[in-house]
């Protein structure tokens, strides 16, 4: 069964009397490349766990399926829960669970279901809420070897952005700290039924086997990006003392101890760059 294919994918949902829904977002790809594409490149690691969010009617999951030890497929819609059993009857290392992702306990979905595997995550977000799923999985304090998502292109710029860059934002700053993302490639909107309104970008981020940036304050460090780019066109210097509690001459004195302008924005400093600071200032 092609479940790429247009009529396919109409048929099925036809067949369960539902409907595309907006309210989740949902965005079927119907360019069987892609999936192939992004179940290949979503971990090196063949004897894994895969946890995918939003399966959608399973094109994907069959993908992951086809590669990987195991699947949980993580779905909201109650309605494509008889679509997926069976779309992916065939398949029997999958698991489908229906719930909001946001309402699992990952940790213990994970020892549930790893029996000491790798895990990693493979997902197609909804748009609407990209980044608090994205937050949530990286401070779910699962060792996930890598998450794998399709977001937005403009979500995709600003994930793997440079300080300094347009695109670099607050959500880069704090995905440094966890690990690195990159580009995959670029899935244009006619990829897709209901066809977006913009393209969408695979993007891969590894995790650190082990911290990279241990702050002596985490919570202080978290507060320092928060600050500097709510208030992104004000100075880094101003933004902190506007939005925290702290002097504004023990501010001035830590970023110039780093070797900084007092005049420097927020936007010009690496995840490296908050954890330095924040140590200083946690003294």
């Amino acid at each position: 069964m092609d479940l790429c294919n247009i009529s396919v994918i109409r048929s099925l949902m036809a067949d369960a009397g539902i409907n595309f829904r907006k309210d989740y977002g949902q965005n079927f790809l119907t360019n069987r490349i892609i999936p192939e594409d992004i179940a290949e490149g979503c971990t090196d690691e063949s004897d894994s766990l895969i946890i995918e969010i939003g399966p959608g009617i399973g094109c994907l999951t069959a993908e992951l399926a086809s590669r990987y030890k195991h699947v949980v497929a993580i779905e909201i819609d109650k309605g494509l829960i008889p679509i997926l059993d069976k779309t992916l009857a065939e398949f029997g290392n999958v698991t489908v669970i229906n719930e909001d992702v946001m309402k699992v306990d990952l940790k213990e979905l994970v020892d549930k279901y790893s029996c000491g595997m790798p895990v990693s995550v493979c997902a197609n977000l909804p748009y609407y809420i990209t980044t608090p799923i994205l937050m949530y999985l990286l401070e779910s304090g699962v060792k996930f070897s890598s998450i794998t998502v399709m977001v937005q292109n403009e979500v995709a710029s600003r994930l793997i952005a440079a300080p300094g860059k347009s695109d670099y934002g607050a959500i880069t700053a704090v995905l440094g700290f966890f690990g690195e993302a990159r580009r995959l490639f670029k899935v244009s909107a006619g990829c897709f039924i209901p066809a977006p309104k913009v393209d969408s970008a695979v993007v891969r981020i590894d995790l650190f086997k082990t911290p990279k940036y241990t702050p002596k304050d985490e919570k202080l460090f978290r507060s320092l990006i928060k600050a500097a780019f709510e208030m992104r066109r004000k100075t880094l210097l101003n933004a902190l003392s506007a939005k925290l509690s702290l002097d504004k001459e023990k501010i001035r004195e830590a970023i110039t101890s780093l070797g900084f302008d007092e005049n420097i924005r927020g936007e010009r400093l690496s995840t490296e760059d908050f954890v330095n600071l924040s140590d200083v200032l946690s003294q």
